[in-house]
């Protein structure tokens, strides 16, 4: 039972680390606490509460975690903290020491995290407490018993809406903990999933994200298939633009580019993980494809929807890639009609498989490879927004902050940016057709004239 009127007048500060699964979390949190009376803080406001969702896919995501305790803690001084999320699930106890933390919540409790928030706000009392005023408590599963999934199907502050569809993978790629924090694949059902899009077309969604940890494995609960939720989903009257976020390439099947190709909300948009362009180094990632089915699923995509954008992760310098690997895989995505790529540098991560490889790149190695194809990327990026000045395009445009620039994307993923105007308002969540022109000062957008 949770007590709401313990909660009516709070104030609350969020802060969300790593992917668009946590972000779309950490929003369900937010509203379901605003349903209960809690407000988020304004700036200079102190909160009573304050939820940090962490990442910890490197460990350069770990130390940004304990960054971002340290600081929500010193600014909000007397806060009930509570965080969650990977970095929670897999270091419980030794966050819980940290200064100023009073709740831990793991993997499996962080579907519960309203009620143990609940409970150990109502109960606390000083005797409850340690030595700085806080309860520094933990509560996490092995992996193994990571079974709960936490519906989300939220907008935040933003225009689209995300929505959570699965959680948890069953690959164990020998660099990756994921599996590790976030348990292995589950699902809800599709009905479910449908309802929740249904909801959020009534409440003025034109656009909706699919996330989750493996999406393509989606149906290991409920023994349904990806395919048959696009389907559904494509069904959902009221949302215009459905995108799949990152898919694996061996679970991207034929028949879902088809289907994507030819339907009504789907975008031609994709973004695929690769993670390396050498035979070699894929097969010592454990990854479970080779770069010819990586290579056909692209080619098909460009065949059936020759304007969809393509992003593509890259990481680089894990162990094993030597020198020649890495020309290799450089040669091969060169090769790709792909659009942007995701770089990341290799991190080593206690209690992985990579560990027990014995290459190791050094780290100046590392850097050079990322400028390299971070270059790559940007050359691809250029030139396939490039090839859409002039053209005519559908734009969902994003309220921008007062005197900034709007801007929104088109059904390929363009961002399109608008002049200063107040009267651009007027477009906030509105699918507006537009004529592409030049790039914009950064070349990070195409202006965009109305029509």
């Amino acid at each position: 039972m949770i007590d709401t009127s313990a909660f009516q007048g709070k104030k609350a500060a969020f802060y969300t680390l790593g992917c668009k699964l946590n972000f779309s979390e950490t929003s369900t949190f937010a509203k379901i606490l605003g349903e209960m009376g809690v407000v988020e803080v304004k700036a200079g406001e102190t909160a009573d509460i304050c939820l940090i969702n962490t990442c910890s896919v490197t460990e350069m995501a770990d130390h940004k975690c304990r960054q971002a305790i340290h600081r929500m803690v010193r600014d909000n001084p007397g806060a009930f903290v509570v965080v969650t999320g990977c970095y929670a699930q897999l270091d419980s106890e030794k966050v819980s020491k940290m200064d100023g933390v009073d709740l831990v919540l793991g993997s499996n409790e962080k579907a519960d995290l309203i009620q143990y928030l609940n409970d150990a706000w109502t109960n606390a009392q000083p005797e409850n407490e340690s030595i700085d005023g806080h309860r520094h408590l933990f509560h996490h599963v092995k992996t193994k018993d990571i079974k709960k999934f936490q519906p989300s199907c939220s907008r935040g502050n933003r225009t689209r809406y995300f929505l959570k569809v699965q959680d948890g993978c069953n690959y164990f790629c020998t660099y990756c903990t994921i599996p590790f924090a976030r348990g292995l694949s589950r699902n809800p059902s599709v009905a479910s999933l449908v309802a929740q899009a249904e909801q959020a077309a009534q409440e003025g969604g034109k656009e909706i994200v699919l996330t989750g940890v493996n999406i393509g494995d989606f149906g290991e609960t409920t023994g349904e298939k990806f395919i048959d939720l696009v389907k559904a989903l494509d069904g959902v009257e009221g949302i215009s633009r459905f995108r799949i976020s990152s898919i694996e390439p061996d679970l991207i099947s034929d028949e879902l580019v088809e289907y994507c190709a030819r339907s009504r909300a789907f975008m031609p948009h994709f973004h695929i993980p690769l993670q390396s362009g050498s035979d070699e180094v894929l097969r010592l990632m454990h990854r479970r494809y080779s770069r010819d089915v990586f290579a056909h699923k692209i080619r098909l995509i460009k065949q059936l929807m020759p304007d969809a954008f393509i992003g593509v992760d890259v990481m680089v310098g894990c162990r094993g890639e030597t020198p020649e690997c890495f020309e290799d895989s450089y040669q091969f995505i060169s090769s790709l009609p792909v659009t942007q790529l995701h770089v990341f540098p290799y991190s080593e991560r206690p209690g992985t498989a990579a560990l027990h490889i014995n290459y190791i790149v050094p780290d100046r190695d590392k850097k050079n490879r990322v400028h390299h194809l971070l270059k790559l990327s940007d050359e691809k990026t250029l030139a396939f927004y490039a090839a859409h000045i002039g053209q005519e395009a559908e734009v969902l445009f994003e309220k921008a902050a007062h005197g900034k620039a709007m801007h929104g994307f088109t059904d390929n993923y363009i961002r399109v940016e608008l002049p200063p105007s107040d009267d651009n308002d007027r477009l906030d969540n509105k699918i507006v057709r537009v004529r592409l022109g030049e790039f914009n000062i950064d070349k990070s957008a195409l202006k965009g004239q109305l029509l």
